[in-house]
Formats: C-alpha cells, sequence, structure tokens
C-alpha cells in the first residue's frame, strides 16, 4: 500500500502518477500542435539544460493564465506536474484539463500543509513539478512566496529557472489573426547550498530565495524583472549549479 494514499498532507492526485502517463502524452501532442502550431510563435531557448532526471523544482514567473501550459509543453523529455489554484477548478474545462493531466490544487493566502507536502511527495518521486514562486500573476518580478525555497531544500531538489514573456498578448492576438509571439527561455539548473546542514536559519533561506529569483530575472527582457532589475546584485554563493 502506498502511505502517501492515506496522508492528509498528500493530495490523492498525487498518489499512483503512473496512471496519467498516456494521458499526459497525448495532451503535450494535443498543447504543441494546438498551441506552438495555431496560437503562439514560440521561441524556446535552454531546454539542453533541463535535468533528464531526479527531483527538479521548475520555477517561472507568472504573467498570464496560459504561462504554465506554454512551459510544461516546452519540455518533451519529462512530464511536468504543476499546481493550480483552487478557483481555477470552479471553471469545469480547467477542472477537466487539471483532472486529466493530475495536476493538484493550491490554496492561496494561507499556508497550504497539504499542497507543500504533495509538492515534495512528487519531487521525491522524481517529478518536475512546476511553480510560481510569486504565487499569482505579476506584470514585472515581485516579492516570492517562502514555498519554494522550503520544498527545494525538503527534497533536495534542483531548480530550473525559466523566463516566460508575451503570452499576455493572447487571447488579443486572435483577433488579428496572428500567432502570438512568446520567448520561453531556462536556465542553468542549480540546487541550494547547504553544506550538508539539515536545518537552515531563516534569513539565510531568504538569501537563497532572492538569489533564485535572480537567476529568474535574468532570463526576462528588462520590463519583466521588476524588483530584481538590477542584476548586479545577482549573487551566486548559495547556489551550486549542476553541470
Amino acid at each position: 500500500m502506498n502511505t502517501s494514499a492515506a496522508s492528509p498532507h498528500v493530495h490523492p492526485t498525487v498518489v499512483n502518477q503512473d496512471r496519467y502517463i498516456w494521458r499526459r502524452r497525448l495532451l503535450l501532442k494535443l498543447m504543441r500542435s494546438i498551441g506552438f502550431g495555431l496560437l503562439f510563435k514560440a521561441e524556446i531557448t535552454g531546454t539542453d539544460l533541463f535535468p533528464e532526471s531526479g527531483p527538479t523544482l521548475v520555477a517561472m514567473n507568472h504573467i498570464a493564465a496560459l504561462d504554465p501550459f506554454v512551459v510544461t509543453a516546452a519540455i518533451t523529455a519529462r512530464y511536468m506536474v504543476p499546481m493550480s489554484k483552487v478557483e481555477n477548478y470552479a471553471n469545469p474545462i480547467v477542472k477537466l484539463m487539471a483532472d486529466t493531466w493530475g495536476v493538484y490544487p493550491v490554496r492561496r493566502g494561507e499556508v497550504d500543509r497539504q499542497a507543500l507536502g504533495s509538492t515534495i511527495e512528487l519531487l521525491n518521486q522524481g517529478h518536475p513539478v512546476l511553480i510560481a514562486p510569486e504565487g499569482t500573476r505579476q506584470v514585472a518580478l515581485s516579492e516570492p512566496k517562502d514555498g519554494m525555497t522550503y520544498v527545494a531544500l525538503k527534497a533536495n531538489a534542483m531548480i530550473v529557472p525559466v523566463g516566460v514573456d508575451g503570452t499576455e498578448q493572447f487571447p488579443a492576438s486572435l483577433k488579428r489573426l496572428r500567432r502570438a509571439p512568446i520567448t520561453i527561455r531556462f536556465g542553468r539548473a542549480f540546487r541550494f547550498r547547504t553544506e550538508g546542514r539539515k536545518r537552515i536559519p531563516r534569513d539565510e533561506m531568504r538569501a537563497m530565495t532572492q538569489q533564485a529569483m535572480y537567476q529568474i530575472a535574468q532570463l526576462l527582457p528588462e520590463h519583466r524583472q521588476g524588483i530584481y532589475s538590477d542584476l548586479s546584485q545577482a549573487h551566486t554563493d548559495l547556489l551550486d549549479f549542476v553541470d
């Protein structure tokens, strides 16, 4: 018996992830053919930097509702598992897609222990998990929540930064009968440097989070960098890059 199935700290979707493989294979083909073939003119770089295996937390900026879809569709070698705010499940179409892919919900504005536990469990299973560190859509990068660093440390996960731009042009681009030009840039994977310590002081965890956010900022145009626009502050002494 899978012990996580009985745990209140893990969403039921997380259990038996293998049952979603054939669904994801089909949906990924549809997302790429429709999304990148008809809706978006995508420039995708850095996919060769994406780890082939192991616990991987994919951290993106979030400017439009379709960001998780295009980032998920950009990687074909592995199936990413996104989280989605519970409000999205009120939309029957979104709920159907989420349930088919195996997305799990997160309650914003509170410490959602089930979402945290689900993320850690998925990472421990070796699945790439897609998150938006800021927790909600922002025109430019702003202060992130605390969850990214916490789960990465708990699962000893690699973090892959992703910069997304252009998705806010959809669906207005449809009125002009044009594909919206978007860019998806993946950066170098890294782990937080712990020197083998199990407990990291809160102020050091905060510094780790800031350094991770600068890695996202470096993949974005200046108008998207927000409070991380001063790239001279993009320190890396708390990061171990995965080559």
